[in-house]
């Protein structure tokens, strides 16, 4: 029987800023087990709501305890499942994600965003968040309807690339941005070291396609995550899927380098999931395939296809 745990946001269970492989793990668990983990937004005392009383006493404690790192996300872990090895795979079934404040931020910050030398009047709002609801208003009176997702998600990186900053996306998953990556979706992660040392944390109270102004309604979150390790997978980039499509994801500098690569990661997994030839695969995917713009502000770019199940 696969057990529960729960890993609440303190500062012990916490990284802020980065990845790293030599990190102890705040937690042992075993394959299938489910890990529930809280999280909090990114950034630090600039991103504050101006009334003080909104700020959990919980992130008042990990803003005030905890050093900031060379990125700015909170991200709780690692955890270590054991029985992932080296080259094995680790899926995530995202079974639940919940906001936990009721306010949030979205910023205009220098330097970043797609458009960074057009809107230099920088800005940040703080909309009100009614979790009841699921909506959050912004200043302007406009009501958005809510998706929560965890912008990161992760194993740790190869051991000998060190101790990585958080915001640039890459082979082990991390700061994808990808908002299709919500409850009753499952993220697949090549595994780099024993325990594969799954990591999770920026929360997103809702994201379009793009990120493209630099930020999603940054927000806290907790999230229950199902991870069972996979001998009978290869798997070298991460993949994902939900109950009506296949999802790959392409990542690079270089936005058309992104999309080829999800266009190929898509190839190589229809045809692992269907009788189609590479090159009936990629007219398929020409036909029903859709790519889109995960997020265009994370150093390295994303893109991801999606791709209907019901036509393999």
């Amino acid at each position: 029987m696969s057990r529960r745990h729960e890993i609440p946001a303190t500062p012990e269970n916490m990284v802020w800023g980065y990845l790293d492989s030599n990190i102890a793990p705040i937690l042992e668990v075993d394959s299938g087990d489910v890990v529930t983990l809280h999280s909090f937004p990114a950034g630090g005392e600039d991103v504050l709501p101006p009334d003080a009383s909104r700020v959990s006493p919980e992130y008042r404690k990990a803003l005030d305890s905890m050093a900031p790192g060379p990125g700015p996300h909170f991200i709780t872990g690692p955890v270590h499942v054991r029985g992932a090895r080296v080259g094995s795979v680790l899926q995530v079934d995202i079974l639940d994600v919940q906001i936990t404040q009721d306010w949030g931020f979205v910023a205009l910050l220098p330097l970043t965003g797609t458009l960074p030398g057009e809107f230099q009047d920088y800005a940040m709002i703080h909309p009100r968040i009614d979790r009841q609801r699921g909506t959050a208003t912004m200043p302007w009176g406009t009501e958005i309807a809510l998706d929560p997702f965890f912008g990161i998600i992760a194993t740790a990186p190869p051991p000998a690339w060190g101790r990585v900053g958080s915001p640039v996306p890459r082979v082990f998953g991390g700061n994808m941005d990808n908002k299709e990556l919500r409850p009753g979706s499952t993220l697949y992660l090549p595994v780099f070291n024993e325990g594969a040392l799954f990591y999770a944390g920026d929360g997103h109270a809702v994201q379009g396609d793009g990120e493209v102004c630099i930020t999603a309604l940054e927000t806290g979150v907790s999230g229950s995550f199902r991870l069972t390790v996979r001998e009978d997978m290869s798997l070298t980039w991460p993949f994902a899927e939900n109950a009506t499509h296949l999802i790959s994801i392409g990542l690079d500098e270089d936005l058309d380098d992104a999309a080829r690569q999800a266009v190929r990661e898509m190839i190589r997994h229809v045809c692992q999931r269907s009788k189609m030839t590479p090159n009936e695969a990629y007219m398929m995917c020409s036909l029903v395939g859709n790519l889109r713009i995960t997020q265009m502000v994370d150093g390295n770019k994303g893109v991801h296809m999606m791709f209907p199940k019901a036509y393999l």
